[in-house]
């Protein structure tokens, strides 16, 4: 079968996840990544982490792009591998939005589009030209919070990739598009130390710059990446890794993603097993 198009949106740099989720589209033959676009705060630093983790992965072949920037503090103050973006030489990126679209256009009902930032990307493409964006085949998420928040809360948070752009994920949820949503409730997955290692032992170019990455982003702390974003792109290669249900999701004004009565306009994930997770995931990730 030929490889499913794919289009990935990330604030790489923040939280650690982007980063092997990004890794691991990377090595499933089943999709293509046609392209990389940032979002979110310094969405320029963002574009030189991905070359420097692409060309380390031997794949300096997929395009980057610079998405629209937020003056927000909080998104640069939160950039926690910077060290490895600026260790990329600087140059110039084209623009996300314009190369987006164009992509859209010459493949319509064809991309999948990946989404794992807050929705700023999504929403200015829905702005600009809404007819367009409905040509995509599907948008898949990590966003939103239904039933479970943040660890060790049992009540639904405000997801950060929602809450961070309420107007867009509005949008996005009111589109009519195709929408895959995996919430805080299936995403919430550690990479444990014993699988850390099993990992980076590889001693591969991409095991090495998550290595590399996951340190800074410890920041000489022992903690574990919770690998958030790297189930929806599990989901994007194989669904049976997050069983969806339909359900009708409201953005409320607080950012919180709530499950209302109506007509579906999602499906979405709301339970996943680590287990299953992980026999999928390692092997490819070596």
């Amino acid at each position: 079968m030929e490889a499913a198009k794919v289009i990935f949106d990330t604030d790489i740099g923040d939280d650690i996840d982007d980063a092997y989720a990004l890794g691991l589209l990377l090595r499933s033959p089943e999709v293509t990544v046609l392209g990389v676009t940032t979002a979110f705060g310094d969405t320029h630093l963002r574009a030189r982490l991905v070359s420097r983790l692409l060309a380390a992965a031997g794949r300096g072949d997929i395009p980057v792009f610079e998405g629209v920037k937020s003056s927000e503090k909080i998104a640069n103050a939160n950039f926690s591998q910077r060290a490895y973006a600026e260790g990329e030489p600087d140059r110039v990126y084209p623009d996300a939005i314009g190369w987006m679209l164009e992509t859209i256009k010459k493949s319509p009902g064809e991309i999948t589009l990946v989404a794992v930032a807050p929705m700023t990307n999504v929403g200015t493409l829905i702005q600009r030209d809404p007819e367009m964006f409905r040509k995509l085949k599907r948008v898949v998420i990590m966003g939103g919070s239904v039933e479970r928040g943040y660890t060790p809360h049992t009540t639904p948070d405000p997801e950060w990739n929602i809450v961070r752009d309420v107007p867009a994920a509005k949008a996005l949820f009111s589109s009519g598009i195709p929408l895959f949503v995996m919430p805080l409730d299936s995403t919430q997955i550690p990479l444990d130390a014993a699988r850390r290692a099993q990992l980076f032992g590889k001693g591969t170019g991409l095991a090495k710059a998550l290595e590399e990455l996951t340190t800074e982003w410890q920041g000489g702390k022992a903690k574990s990446p919770v690998l958030f974003d790297s189930i929806a792109a599990g989901y994007t290669v194989k669904p049976s890794l997050c069983p969806v249900t339909g359900m009708r999701i409201e953005v409320d004004d607080k950012g919180y993603t709530r499950k209302v009565d109506g007509p579906a306009n999602a499906q979405v994930c709301l339970k996943s097993d680590s287990e299953t997770f992980f026999r999928f995931f390692m092997p490819r990730m070596q």
